[in-house]
């Protein structure tokens, strides 16, 4: 019986690598572009990204708490405040999950610059 292997998504030969296939190298390009990264600019990107949901995170909160104030002073209205109120704080939440994100994608974007132009980085703790 002949050996089948069964590839789900990339049908090939055996000997040809895919065309999607990751290659790796020294010098880190973009897809499709053929262009070196430039770390500073990616790092400064991430940065201004950063940045951005903080400033959504700070809304969303001061939103929330405008929304806890209207619901006290509307009494009429209080559900619809409170509600309000609940959705605000979840997006002042995911902003700030954002901003973290971006946070660590800024640190990862400098350690590769350091990386690239040969500064020394020891991670002793992790």
């Amino acid at each position: 019986m002949a050996e089948h292997h069964h590839h789900l998504f990339h049908h090939h030969k055996e000997d040809e690598q895919p065309v999607d296939a990751a290659v790796y190298s020294e010098t880190t390009f973009v897809a499709g572009a053929g262009t070196e990264v430039d770390y500073k600019k990616e790092e400064k990107h991430h940065k201004h990204l950063e940045q951005l949901g903080e400033l959504g995170a700070v809304a969303a909160g001061a939103y929330a708490l405008h929304e806890k104030h209207q619901a006290k002073k509307d009494p009429e209205h209080a559900h619809k405040h409170k509600i309000e109120e609940e959705i605000a704080a979840a997006a002042a939440v995911g902003a700030g999950g954002y901003a973290f994100h971006e946070h660590h994608e800024k640190k990862e974007a400098k350690e590769e610059y350091e990386e690239s132009h040969g500064k020394k980085h020891h991670h002793l703790f992790g």
